[in-house]
């Protein structure tokens, strides 16, 4: 699965132009693909790129939350949306993910082979250095700054995001779950502090709660028991979420489930995910 995994980045990453020839790409290959985006993201040739968010999604996630690129969440997403990223001039492959594609292809070479490569090649180390006062205005054009393992390295043990397997069976909550935020561990649940959330959301520091019933096909009675059993598991996320340094958003699949938890309490922050089921 690891190298089906690495052949499948390398080959979608070849589409796109890299700054630094694929170095970071080639490393992070084995990476699901939001990660690989998210970490790969600031190497982007982002003059040459044009993002359209078909669907709303990312524009809606960032809402009410901390500020994201519309950018890295489109280019993150696990599905393939056409003409989402749109690559301004012709695309030549990255000498590094080219170097790992015809390692793979002529070689059938094993992940230790492939990954020496960005070492011991000395011709992408050029670029590199040529570009050392691109790096810093990245964070300025329009864009943000792109979490780092350090950040991550830095934090409580407790606090440090673990993926884990779904708690939930329900499939098109899972779904939702991994294509809204986006998910940055695809068909994985995260653990912080001890608590299990649906989602940490591409690129920010938002774990997420999602909720995918249809609440306002309930009766009133079912309405005035939900919100409260449903308020009880919120404060619990919100709190290791906050105290952990992280934001808190509830996804919910309609605008009268998140009119009833805001009227329980407008402090709340809840986006209507318009996922269905």
């Amino acid at each position: 699965m690891s190298r089906n995994t690495r052949i499948a980045n390398l080959q979608r990453a070849a589409t796109l132009p890299w700054t630094d020839g694929g170095q970071c790409v080639v490393r992070e290959a084995s990476q699901p693909w939001p990660v690989l985006a998210e970490r790969c993201f600031a190497a982007l040739d982002h003059d040459r790129v044009r993002f359209n968010d078909r669907t709303g999604r990312c524009a809606v996630a960032s809402t009410g939350t901390m500020a994201l690129g519309i950018g890295l969440c489109v280019l993150a997403a696990p599905e393939i949306v056409m003409g989402a990223v749109i690559v301004v001039g012709v695309v030549v492959v990255g000498v590094v993910i080219k170097e790992a594609l015809d390692a793979y292809e002529l070689r059938g070479s094993s992940q230790e082979e492939v990954e020496p490569a960005p070492q011991t090649k000395p011709a992408p180390q050029e670029p590199s250095a040529n570009r050392k006062p691109k790096p810093e205005p990245s964070g300025q054009d329009g864009f943000p700054p792109v979490p780092t393992e350090p950040l991550e390295r830095n934090r409580r043990p407790e606090c440090r995001p673990v993926p884990v397997p779904r708690a939930s069976k329900d499939g098109p909550h899972n779904d939702c779950a991994d294509t809204f935020p986006p998910n940055r561990f695809p068909g994985m649940d995260v653990s912080v502090g001890g608590i299990r959330f649906d989602a940490l959301q591409v690129g920010v520091r938002v774990l997420w709660e999602i909720k995918t019933h249809q609440f306002d096909k309930y009766n009133s009675f079912i309405q005035r028991m939900e919100i409260p059993k449903e308020l009880k598991q919120i404060k619990k996320e919100q709190d290791i979420a906050m105290a952990c340094g992280y934001d808190f958003v509830i996804g919910v699949s309609t605008q009268a489930h998140k009119e009833a938890l805001l009227e329980a309490d407008f402090s709340l922050n809840v986006v209507v995910t318009g996922c269905k089921r």
